[in-house]
C-alpha cells in the first residue's frame, strides 16, 4: 500500500479557505500569524473575509494556497506517512515542505518571491492561456510549433485535456486552428499571464538567484517534480527543476502515471478543493481519492 499525496496550485483558492485551520489550535493559528508577518499584511484577512477579487491577485492566491496546504499537512500530524508527493506548478513548493525538503519560513518566501516576480512578468506583456479538450497531446504540440507567435503547451492536466500558454495573438491563432483540428473546445481561461511558457522567462531570472540561495534538503520521500514527472530526492536537481518549471510544462498526466506506475494505491489531496482528485480519476478511474482533513 502506497499513499501519494498531491498538493493543488492556482485556481483553487476560495473566499473562507483556512478560517478552520486556524481555528483548530494554537499551532496551526501561529503558523498563520508568523505567515502574516513575513509577508507583511494580513493574508489571513484575505483568506477568511476578503472578496473573490482580492484573492485572485497573484501575490495573494499563491501564498493562500500554500499556507492552507502546508498548514493541513502539518495539522494531519503523525498520520501524514506519504510514501511519495507531487504538486501542480505551486502546489510543488507545498509537497516539498510536506515532504521537509523545505522550511515553512523558506517555502514562504519563494512562493511570495514567485508571486510577485510571475505578476510582473505578466504586466511586461499582454498574454494568456487556453484549455483544449478532447485532442491528444502530440497533435496540440504540432499546431503550436506552427503558429508564428508565442504558444506552447503549458498544463498536461490529464488525457484529453491540456492547457496552452503564450501571447494573446498566439493562443487566438492556436485556439482557430485548434478547433479546426477536431478539439471539442478551446476555451480561453481568466488568467493574468502566460504561466509555463516562455514569456516567464524574465521571473524564472529573478527567482533563479532565490532558490540557488535557498537550502533544500533531500525530502522524506520521493518527490515527482511538474517538469520531468520523475520521482527525485536529490537536492541540487530539485532546485534545478523548480527553477527551470517556471517556463517549462506542468507534467500531470505523466506525474500522475508515473506514481501509479510505481506503486500507488490511493491519492490524498492536500489543500483546498478537490481540482487533483478529478485530474487522478481521469487517468485512473478505479483509485482510491479523498481530500486530507482534520478535526477540532
Amino acid at each position: 500500500m502506497k499513499t501519494a499525496y498531491v498538493f493543488p496550485g492556482q485556481g483553487a483558492q476560495f473566499v473562507g479557505m483556512g478560517q478552520d485551520l486556524y481555528n483548530l489550535n494554537e499551532e496551526t493559528k501561529a503558523l498563520f500569524e508568523k505567515a502574516n508577518d513575513i509577508l507583511g499584511f494580513r493574508i489571513t484577512d484575505i483568506m477568511f473575509s476578503g472578496t473573490d477579487e482580492e484573492l485572485k491577485q497573484t501575490n495573494v492566491t499563491q501564498p493562500a494556497i500554500f499556507l492552507h496546504s502546508v498548514i493541513l499537512a502539518k495539522a494531519l500530524g503523525d498520520s501524514f506517512q506519504p510514501d511519495m508527493v507531487a504538486g501542480h506548478s505551486l502546489g510543488e513548493f507545498s509537497a516539498l515542505v510536506a515532504a521537509g525538503a523545505l522550511s515553512f519560513e523558506d517555502g514562504l518566501k519563494l512562493v511570495s518571491q514567485r508571486a510577485n516576480a510571475m505578476q510582473k512578468a505578466c504586466e511586461l506583456q499582454p498574454s494568456t492561456m487556453a484549455a483544449i479538450l478532447g485532442l491528444e497531446d502530440a497533435i496540440v504540440e504540432e499546431i503550436c510549433a506552427k503558429v508564428d507567435d508565442v504558444v506552447v503547451a503549458a498544463n498536461y492536466n490529464c488525457p484529453g485535456q491540456l492547457v496552452i500558454s503564450g501571447s494573446i495573438e498566439g493562443v487566438d491563432k492556436a485556439c482557430a486552428l485548434l478547433t479546426e483540428a477536431g478539439a471539442k473546445r478551446a476555451l480561453k481561461l481568466n488568467v493574468g499571464g502566460a504561466f509555463h511558457s516562455p514569456l516567464m522567462e524574465s521571473a524564472k531570472v529573478e527567482l533563479q538567484t532565490a532558490i540557488e540561495a535557498t537550502d533544500i534538503l533531500s525530502p522524506r520521500c520521493p518527490i515527482y517534480q511538474n517538469i520531468d514527472a520523475q520521482p527525485q530526492t536529490e537536492p541540487a536537481i530539485i532546485k534545478q527543476n523548480l527553477i527551470a518549471q517556471l517556463t517549462g510544462a506542468v507534467r500531470w498526466t505523466q506525474t500522475v502515471q508515473n506514481m501509479l506506475a510505481d506503486g500507488a494505491t490511493a491519492f490524498v489531496e492536500v489543500g483546498p478543493g478537490n481540482v487533483l482528485q478529478g485530474l487522478v480519476k481521469k487517468v485512473d478511474r478505479q483509485i482510491p481519492t479523498s481530500a486530507a482533513s482534520v478535526t477540532a
